[in-house]
């Protein structure tokens, strides 16, 4: 079958959560022997089609005809920003429409409208989709739902831990500011600040001679440039529906330390280490906590459990079984008007 997804950016080019999430679970249904283009909807540094692990993407400088040749697809697939469009385009000719739904926003739900199939990537966001659709009549609601929290192939993550506490994308929303007073209140610990794919990427008013700041990396190199240098990461974030640094970052058994928001709530479980993100001695008095090996090898086996108790989920399997199913049933003849 011929799945066609339409995004912003793909990697490795484009390092968002949201778009390594995708990768994951279009990886499995190529394996499934389906072919599985994706279209770009924005400029990016590639200018010409390339393959990533078995997944063809058609960047947005080729991809003019999208329009004509979605139509020739057994699923369209799309998120964020580009739901209204690949959905207009599906409906009235019965494509069956899936929308991964990465946020608990009100605009996200709205979009996702009436599709054939909505992906939750965590409990808590569909349980806010449930409230929202309960005020609106029975055409809003999505024809069937799943959640499949950000696939992590801990094999492709797990290393020797480091030495540093490090944060991933150094942007306000995730925390860059936080990170910066940390580091100054924690001069016995050495940072590691990753610049992130997105957001104004915040530097310290002064430099700090125990910090550092590297570029940001592809998924595929996390491992070695950042994972293989980090002791404790550090997860300061204003919001996070899920969290894929945690969890990669559990692979190897880092711990992470990590304001909650209700994603890192439930990405983390029992082997988060939370702190409120506007209490600095809070942050520092976990780092120092850290500092005892015989508390960082708890921490680091509760990590490690966690890791361990996701990888071992039916997420990817229960995907591809509902994306299968939409194309071996009949294409949809009647079509609905979602307002």
């Amino acid at each position: 079958m011929s799945i066609m997804a339409r995004v912003y950016g793909y990697p490795p080019t484009h390092n968002a959560g949201s778009e390594w999430m995708l990768h994951s679970m279009l990886r499995p249904l190529v394996t499934r022997g389906h072919r599985v283009t994706v279209w770009l909807s924005h400029p990016g540094n590639m200018r010409e089609s390339y393959d990533i692990d078995g997944v063809r993407v058609i960047p947005y400088q080729e991809g003019s005809n999208f329009a004509y040749e979605a139509l020739a697809s057994d699923v369209l697939l799309s998120q964020f920003e580009n739901v209204p469009l690949v959905s207009g385009l599906a409906r009235p000719r019965g494509i069956p429409v899936v929308v991964i739904c990465h946020d608990n926003f009100n605009q996200s739900f709205r979009d996702a409208a009436g599709a054939d199939l909505v992906v939750y990537n965590s409990e808590w966001v569909k349980r806010d989709s449930e409230i929202f659709y309960a005020h609106y009549p029975t055409e809003w609601l999505p024809r069937n739902s799943i959640v499949v929290r950000p696939p992590v192939i801990a094999v492709e993550y797990r290393t020797q831990p480091g030495q540093c506490a490090t944060l991933v994308n150094l942007n306000p929303d995730k925390g860059g500011d936080i990170f910066w007073q940390i580091a100054a209140w924690s001069p016995e610990w050495r940072f590691l600040g990753v610049r992130g794919a997105y957001g104004t990427q915040l530097t310290p008013p002064t430099p700090l001679p125990n910090c550092e700041v590297i570029d940001g990396v592809d998924g595929k190199n996390m491992r070695t440039h950042v994972y293989a240098r980090s002791r404790v990461m550090l997860m300061p974030s204003i919001y996070e529906s899920w969290g894929r640094v945690a969890v990669e970052a559990c692979a190897s058994g880092i711990p992470v330390i990590a304001h909650p928001t209700p994603g890192l709530v439930e990405s983390l479980g029992s082997a988060g280490i939370f702190a409120y993100r506007d209490d600095l001695n809070a942050w520092t008095h976990a780092l120092q906590s850290l500092r005892d090996p015989d508390a960082w090898k708890e921490a680091s086996r509760r990590a490690k459990a966690r890791s361990d108790e996701l990888s071992a989920t039916a997420d990817l399997d229960i995907w591809c079984d509902a994306i299968e199913s939409l194309s071996y049933g009949k294409r949809r003849t009647a079509v609905r008007s979602v307002i």
